[in-house]
C-alpha cells in the first residue's frame, strides 16, 4: 500500500498511475475495486451514473486479476475498475440502453469491446447511465433517471454517454467506455471536465454495440487523462471479422508513439466557419483560443482552415441518424425480445402500444423523424440529400486535413446546461451538437481534453480532429497540449 493513500482514496488513481502500483505489488485489483466501490455506494445516489452496479461479479474479477498479477500475466488494463456504457453487450449482466423496452435484458454473449477489456483484466464495475438508445445530449432522456454533473449536480453531464464521463469524473471507476453518434463521447467529456476520444470509424468494432446509427456509432475511451485514452484504446481497437465495417488496419502502440510534450512540428487547423457560429458562448471562445494559443506557443503551427459546409451539418445528421435509427429500433416490437405491454390485444395494438409505452418521448420522435424521411416520395429529398451533403462534408475535412495535423475546436457552444434547461426544447439541444456532428458525418476520430473552466466552474474542453486511422498524431497533439497546460488542479467537490 502506498503511503500517500489510504485504501478508501484509491480511486482516485489515473489508469497508468494504478498500473503501476499493481505491477509493483503495492496495491491489490481487489483493493483499488473495494475503494471504487465504495465510492459509487457513496455518490451515487447523487449523480446517477450507473444503471446497474456489479459489485459481486467486479470483485470475482478482481481476485482473478490479482491471481493473473501474482503468475506475472498482466497487461496494462488488468485489475483496472472501469464502467461500460449500458448499451454495450455484457454476457449476464443487464443491458438496457436506458429504455424500458429493455428493462430486463441480459445478453447471452459479449460485445466484441466488452470481450477485449475482460481479456485484458479490466474488472467490469457497472454499466453506465445514458440517453435512451444514445438519443440525447444531456442524459436526461433516460428511463432510469437523470445522471448529474459531478461539478454541479444542478446541471447536466452532457449526453448520450454522460454516465461513463460522470463516473470518471466523480472517481467512481478508473476509467470507462462509451460510444459516440454525433459526440457522444466528447460532449460529456466537455462537460465533466475528462478526456474522451472518438476513433476513426471502423478502429473499433461495433459487434455487440446496441445499434443506434449504423453508419455513424463508433465506441471509445472517457479516462482522467491522455496516456490513460491510449491505453484503452490500444486494449479494444483492431479488425474484428464480426463486424463487417471493422477495417483491417494494423493498430499502433499508442502509449508508446505519445511523446513527452511535443508540439514543435504539429500544424492546428482553425476553421474559419466555427469562430463566427451563432450562439458560441464567450467563455467557451476565450478558453478555445488560449488553448490554441498554448500549442502555439509550445511549438505548434496553426493556419487557417475553411469547412465551407458546416453550416448544412446539423441538417444532415438529423436525417441520417433519425433514418438509420427508425430501422435499427423496428426490431423492438414486443414479439422476438424485450419488453412487450401487458394488455397487448390484437397484433397492430400490441406493436403500438408496445412501441409507445415502452420507448421514451425522444426515442420515439426520431423514430416519426426517420420513418417520415424514408417514405415512398420523400426518400430522394431527404436521405438521399442529407447523404450527399455528408460527403461534402467529408471532403471538406479531407481538404482541409491536406494543410495541416489536426483540426481545433470547441467541443460545445456552451458550458453545461442547468438540467432541464434544452431537454424539453429539441432543437435547442440538437444545435448543441453542431461542433461534434461533422467528425461522425466524416467518419474522421476526433478528442475532448479538458482546457479550462467557466465562470461558474464548469469545465469545458478543446476538441481535436484528426485523419482516418491517425488516432496516433491525434493523441500526440492531445498529449502535448495536456502537458502544457500542467494540472487544472480541480477536482469536482463532491462533499
Amino acid at each position: 500500500m502506498t503511503e500517500r493513500m489510504t485504501p478508501m482514496e484509491l480511486y482516485e488513481l489515473t489508469l497508468e498511475q494504478a498500473g503501476r502500483l499493481l505491477r509493483g505489488g503495492e496495491i491489490t485489483s481487489a483493493e483499488l475495486t473495494q475503494s471504487v466501490l465504495h465510492r459509487i455506494e457513496e455518490l451515487d445516489a447523487k449523480l446517477g451514473a450507473f444503471v446497474t452496479v456489479c459489485a459481486e461479479q467486479a470483485l470475482e474479477q478482481a481476485a482473478e486479476a490479482d491471481r493473473a498479477i501474482a503468475d506475472g500475466d498482466i497487461s496494462p488494463l488488468t485489475g483496472i475498475p472501469m464502467a461500460v456504457k449500458d448499451l454495450i453487450c455484457t454476457k449476464g449482466i443487464p443491458t438496457t440502453c436506458s429504455s424500458k423496452i429493455l428493462e430486463n435484458f441480459i445478453p447471452p454473449y459479449d460485445a466484441t469491446v466488452a470481450r477485449k477489456l475482460r481479456q485484458a483484466g479490466a474488472v467490469v464495475v457497472g454499466k453506465a447511465n445514458m440517453d435512451e438508445f444514445a438519443m440525447g445530449s444531456t442524459t436526461e432522456n433516460s428511463a432510469f433517471g437523470p445522471t448529474r454533473n459531478p461539478w454541479n449536480t444542478e446541471c447536466v453531464p452532457g449526453g448520450s454517454s454522460g454516465g461513463s464521463a460522470a463516473a470518471v469524473a466523480a472517481d467512481m471507476c478508473t476509467a470507462a467506455v462509451g460510444s459516440d453518434t454525433g459526440g457522444s463521447i466528447r460532449q460529456p467529456a466537455s462537460h465533466c471536465g475528462v478526456v474522451g476520444l472518438k476513433p476513426t470509424y471502423g478502429r473499433v468494432s461495433r459487434y455487440g454495440l446496441v445499434a443506434f446509427a449504423s453508419s455513424l456509432d463508433q465506441i471509445g475511451p472517457l479516462t482522467k487523462n491522455v496516456t490513460d485514452a491510449a491505453l484503452v484504446l490500444h486494449a479494444i481497437a483492431g479488425h474484428d471479422p464480426a463486424d463487417s465495417t471493422s477495417v483491417p488496419e494494423p493498430v499502433p502502440d499508442y502509449p508508446a508513439l505519445l511523446r513527452e510534450g511535443e508540439l514543435s512540428g504539429i500544424t492546428v487547423g482553425i476553421p474559419k466557419e466555427y469562430t463566427v457560429t451563432k450562439g458560441l458562448d464567450p467563455e467557451v471562445s476565450a478558453a478555445v483560443e488560449s488553448a490554441v494559443k498554448l500549442m502555439e506557443d509550445r511549438g505548434a503551427t496553426c493556419r487557417e482552415v475553411s469547412l465551407p459546409h458546416t453550416e448544412f451539418v446539423v441538417a444532415a445528421y438529423y436525417v441520417i441518424a433519425p433514418c438509420e435509427a427508425s430501422s435499427n429500433l423496428a426490431r423492438y416490437d414486443g414479439v422476438k425480445y424485450g419488453y412487450r405491454h401487458p394488455e397487448p390485444g390484437e397484433l397492430m395494438r400490441m406493436y403500438r402500444k408496445t412501441r409507445s409505452t415502452g420507448f421514451g418521448p425522444e426515442v420515439q420522435r426520431r423514430i416519426i423523424i426517420g420513418t417520415y424521411a424514408l417514405s415512398a416520395g420523400y426518400y430522394d429529398a431527404y436521405y438521399k440529400k442529407a447523404s450527399q451533403v455528408r460527403t461534402l462534408i467529408k471532403r471538406d475535412f479531407e481538404q482541409a486535413l491536406q494543410h495541416c495535423d489536426v483540426v481545433a475546436a470547441p467541443v460545445a457552444p456552451s458550458p453545461a446546461p442547468r438540467i432541464g434547461e434544452i431537454s424539453d426544447d429539441p432543437l435547442t439541444m440538437y444545435l448543441s451538437d453542431i461542433f461534434t456532428l461533422s467528425a461522425n458525418l466524416a467518419g474522421i476520430p476526433g478528442i475532448s481534453v479538458p482546457c479550462g473552466f467557466s465562470s461558474k466552474g464548469l469545465p469545458i474542453g478543446l476538441q481535436l480532429m484528426g485523419k482516418h486511422f491517425q488516432e496516433a498524431d491525434l493523441l500526440r497533439a492531445a498529449y502535448g497540449f495536456e502537458q502544457a497546460r500542467g494540472d487544472l488542479g480541480r477536482k469536482p467537490d463532491l462533499g
